[in-house]
Order: C-alpha cells, then structure tokens, then sequence
C-alpha cells in the first residue's frame, strides 16, 4: 500500500507537466486520495470489527490498489486519475483497521513496538519506491512507471493470503472474532465520547496535514525549484523515509517503556524545528540533509500515535479505533493539498513549508491539551 502511494508521489510532477496541471489541479489530485480515504472510514472499520475477518480485508485492500494504480497508469484524463487515485486511497484505508487491529491484538504487551515494526516495513516500502520509481522514470513515462508499481502488491497479497489466512479461520471460531451490530454500536458511541480518543484522532489529523504536506509539495520543489534529477528526487524522498525507518522502531520501544506522550512530544518538536530550518537553507545539499531529519521526525511517531489510540480503545473495536484515527487524518489532509496548492500558485512552493510548520506546531499544542485517563487494560502475553 506504501509502495503505490509513494510512486503516485513520485510521478505526480511528472502527470502536472505531462497534462499542464497547475499547483491547486495537482493539489486536488491528492485531495481525492484523503477524500475516498475519508468516505472508506464509514465502512472499513465496521465491517472489519463486525465480521472479524481481518486478514481477509488486508488481502482485499492489496488487490484493490493494485487494479486502481494500474487504471491510474492507462488513464489519459484528469478526472479518470482522480478516479483512480480515489480507489487507491479507498484500498489504503481498508489495509489500517484490519492491520493494525490484528497486529495490536496479538502482541497487546508490546504494541508499541510490534506496531514500530510494521511502520517499519512501510517506512521501506515509502523508502524504496522512489528510489525505483525515479529509476523507472528515467527509462519510461511515468504510465509505464504507475503499471509496474503495483507488482509488489499483487505478491504481498499472495503472501498475506497463503501464510495468515488461517488466522481468519481462527478468529471467526473465537467469541472474539466478531459482533453484533447494536454491542458495536454501543461501543463505537462510546469512543466517540471519550475525549482522549477524539483529541488524540484530531492531534493526529494535523500531524497528517503536514506529512501530506511534506510528501506532496517536497517533491514539486525538488523538480520545479531546484531543478534536480528524477533519480535524485527519489533518492532524496528515499533519505528522508530512511530516517523514519531508522527512528520508529527506536520510537516504538521507548513509548512502550517511558509512555507514549514524551516520545510524540520530542518528535513534533523536532519537525517543527526542521520545517523552519529547511525554509532558510537555499544550498541543494543542505535541504536533502535536512530531509533525513525530517523524516527520523515526523515518522517516528506514527507508530506511537497508532499504539497510543490502541492503549484507549477495547480490542474488539481495535478496527473501529484506527478508522476514527485514519479518518479524521484523512479529513484534515484533504485540506493541505488544495490550501498549499493556492499557497504555492500565489506566492511559491517555499511559502508551503511555512504553512506545514504551522501545522504540526498545531499537533504540538494539542499533545499538551490531550488529557490523561487510564488506558484500556492490556493482557499479559
């Protein structure tokens, strides 16, 4: 799934000057992803809590984003890559619930670093994609680039079906494997009245509005500003994922030893600081430095974040948990790319960064304000 979004990131400069995009018509492209994203929330963590068929679901949402990004590939129109985007966007939010509640069932003890782990491998994934899609842009259209990307998704998805599918089998034995709908409902009222959990989901959200930020104007400053290769652009958004993949693990650890609140703390601080800094070096070589920071920062505490919400909600509705996180995420998202393409088209792509500091110190504010109730209780392992 991080595979697919970070090439559309890659190849998004490319399709704008390809198809005579300005700056909002590229933000409204990435708007469509946070959009579907949105929408899919209403069904996918319901219909995984319901059912219990996580796995299921996960095998499901790799299918789906390989068909969209292959569609995104043979599409020739503005509105049928919005399309397609959308459906890409619907498949990742359908991977989260299932994942990340399986994944912080299982290993409830240590959540925080289970959950570093699979970060970690999306971290990879977000790290290697450019590097090959900049490679393949190089030697073909950014069409052939997009049809190629969804090759390693089609093979996680045979993976993922033939080694965990049995976990499905198991689950769906257990009392715990699903619900009926007004106990889930009872439920799903109940999170949304706790104020930790919705503050948190809102912390989050513009966390996410300056990642979204980051991930799509980076690289249209890198191509229109700076003017440096294809291959350099990937390598470059590569250093910045290696820094996340390097620090969330480290991140996960830590929050599952010292709390989770200190390590989101000292990460939104850091990013902060780097976005500021960033605005104010004009040397090539110094702004891809300042990536990687970036990148150790502002990625290390996704996991962390994730581990947080499951810390507050019951694991039967661990699903539903991480849509209201991914949802309102993908609310406050949406919103970037169409406000910094405005930005940018006025004033240039360096005024953005300003904007995305702006954000995330927003996220800082509200990690302070989040108050302290007592987590749901983890069982021992």
């Amino acid at each position: 799934t991080h595979w697919i979004m970070a090439t559309f990131f890659v190849v998004l400069p490319f399709v704008s000057q390809d198809l005579g995009l300005s700056y909002a018509q590229a933000g409204l492209l990435v708007s469509a992803f946070y959009v579907s994203s949105f929408v899919a929330n209403f069904v996918s963590g319901a219909a995984v809590d319901v059912t219990g068929r996580r796995v299921l679901f996960q095998v499901i949402s790799l299918l789906l984003g390989a068909a969209a990004i292959v569609g995104f590939g043979l599409s020739d129109s503005f509105l049928a890559l919005c399309a397609m985007i959308a459906v890409v966007g619907a498949s990742n939010n359908l991977w989260h619930p299932a994942a990340i509640s399986f994944l912080s069932e299982r290993f409830a003890a240590h959540r925080g670093y289970v959950l570093s782990v699979h970060t970690m491998f999306a971290s990879i994934g977000d790290a290697l994609a450019p590097l090959a899609a900049g490679g393949l842009l190089a030697l073909m259209t950014w069409q052939g680039t997009s049809i190629l990307s969804a090759v390693p998704s089609l093979l996680a998805a045979a993976v993922l079906a033939m080694l965990l599918m049995r976990f499905d089998g198991a689950a769906r034995g257990a009392s715990r494997g699903g619900m009926d709908r007004a106990t889930y409902l009872a439920g799903l009222l109940s999170l949304l009245r706790d104020k930790a959990v919705v503050g948190l989901a809102l912390m989050a959200g513009f966390r996410s509005m300056t990642q979204t930020g980051v991930l799509m104007f980076l690289p249209l400053y890198l191509a229109n500003d700076l003017q440096v290769s294809p291959i350099l652009l990937g390598a470059t958004l590569m250093a910045m994922q290696v820094g996340g993949l390097i620090a969330g693990p480290l991140a996960g650890i830590l929050s599952d030893r010292i709390g989770r609140r200190p390590v989101v703390m000292a990460g939104l601080s850091t990013t902060t600081a780097v976005i500021v800094i960033a605005t104010l070096v004009g040397d090539t070589v110094l702004f891809i430095a300042c990536t990687s920071v970036l990148g150790f920062a502002l990625f290390a505490v996704r996991p962390v974040i994730q581990s947080w919400m499951m810390d507050l909600v019951p694991p039967q509705l661990g699903a539903s948990g991480t849509s209201l996180l991914f949802g309102t995420q993908s609310v406050l998202a949406m919103l970037t790319p169409v406000v910094g393409g405005i930005i940018a088209d006025a004033h240039g792509l360096l005024a953005v960064f300003y904007f995305l500091a702006a954000t995330v110190l927003v996220s800082n504010l509200g990690v302070i304000a989040l108050p302290k109730p007592q987590p749901a209780a983890r069982p021992a392992e």
